[in-house]
């Protein structure tokens, strides 16, 4: 204790001339300020879930994740893994409270779920719109990690336009325009809010590339038209409904006349078609260049796959291709994916 003090007198509590306590504004830097705000912002909307699934006569399995608050009265955005196979599951929010929750919705093929619980005074997040979002954009993550409820990280956002690729059963799709960021995730993220600056949310963290070796790399779910369409859609009907033409296929650029008189540079190139399906009926055949369907260009699948919403089910519409050296219309009429 005699050498504490000692030390104290010779080097404790002077300041150099001018300087004095720091205040909040000194002791936090821009970047800090910027993660406690939408920390604060953020904390009240994200929940704690537990979840029961069923093994068939032998118990239940508990699990976990977490979500988002979207609505005032009760509804919650998280990731469709997390609650698929449940039937049982709580809530619990940085309040205290533990509310039980019931799945209106999944869909695996977003990984998106929408759960509501028995609360009518939730705090929901602000929806941002990630089609905004740049390279290096600081964004924050919270969710419950192994269980810590409200864990908070940050980072920036390190890619944009990934693919993440999902399937149920036989049916598979990628969703487009995944956010690559560096902010930790763990298990129990999924489900969690991925936010920019301003607090807005502009993801759902859904996957932590690895384990072990990828560390740094986690996707999240954007929120953008899409996703917003799924959202609505889980809501209202409990499922998202999605037109299906049984091709396979990836963009490749147009040939030099092809291009000129389309007016653009690249269609899709088809690989694959499935038997039975809409496209085979059409006569569709592999090594088609696919470049409009019902009067809109189409350079990817993902811009193909924008357009395979419930409202083509059934409807039939016009596809131009090259082949052969020449265009060609056909008529093809989606159905309904069955996952």
């Amino acid at each position: 204790m005699a050498d504490l003090r000692f030390l104290d007198t010779i080097l404790g509590e002077q300041q150099p001339p001018g300087v004095g306590e720091p205040g909040d504004g000194e002791a936090l830097d821009a970047y800090s300020r910027v993660v406690v705000r939408v920390a604060e912002l953020l904390s009240p909307s994200v929940a704690n879930l537990r979840v029961w699934k069923r093994l068939g006569g032998r118990g239940r399995i508990e699990g976990g994740g977490s979500a988002v608050a979207v609505t005032p009265d009760g509804f919650l955005l998280t990731s469709a893994h997390v609650v698929t196979g449940t039937d049982r599951g709580l809530a619990t929010f940085v309040d205290g409270r533990e509310l039980d929750l019931e799945i209106v919705g999944t869909d695996p093929l977003s990984d998106l779920a929408v759960v509501r619980t028995s609360g009518s005074d939730l705090a929901p997040a602000v929806l941002g719109d990630a089609a905004r979002l740049k390279v290096g954009q600081l964004v924050v993550a919270m969710g419950n990690p192994f269980g810590f409820a409200g864990s908070v990280t940050a980072g920036v956002v390190s890619a944009l336009g990934r693919s993440l690729p999902t399937r149920v059963g036989s049916a598979t799709r990628l969703v487009e325009n995944v956010i690559q960021t560096d902010a930790a995730l763990h298990p129990g993220n999924s489900g969690g809010a991925l936010a920019e600056s301003t607090g807005r949310l502009v993801g759902i963290n859904t996957a932590v590339i690895g384990p072990g070796m990828g560390q740094g790399l986690g996707m999240a779910v954007p929120i953008n038209d899409a996703t917003r369409r799924i959202v609505a859609a889980l809501m209202t009907e409990g499922r998202v409904r999605r037109a299906y033409l049984g091709i396979a296929g990836g963009p490749r650029p147009l040939p030099p006349r092809v291009a000129a008189d389309v007016g653009r540079q690249r269609g899709i190139e088809i690989v694959e078609i499935v038997p039975g399906s809409p496209a085979a009926g059409a006569g569709l055949r592999s090594e088609d260049l696919l470049v409009e369907v019902d009067g809109v260009p189409v350079e990817g699948m993902d811009d193909l796959q924008r357009l395979m919403d419930g409202s083509a089910v059934g409807r039939r519409m016009p596809i131009r291709i090259y082949r052969d050296g020449r265009t060609l219309t056909l008529d093809i009429t989606p159905v309904e994916l069955s996952a």
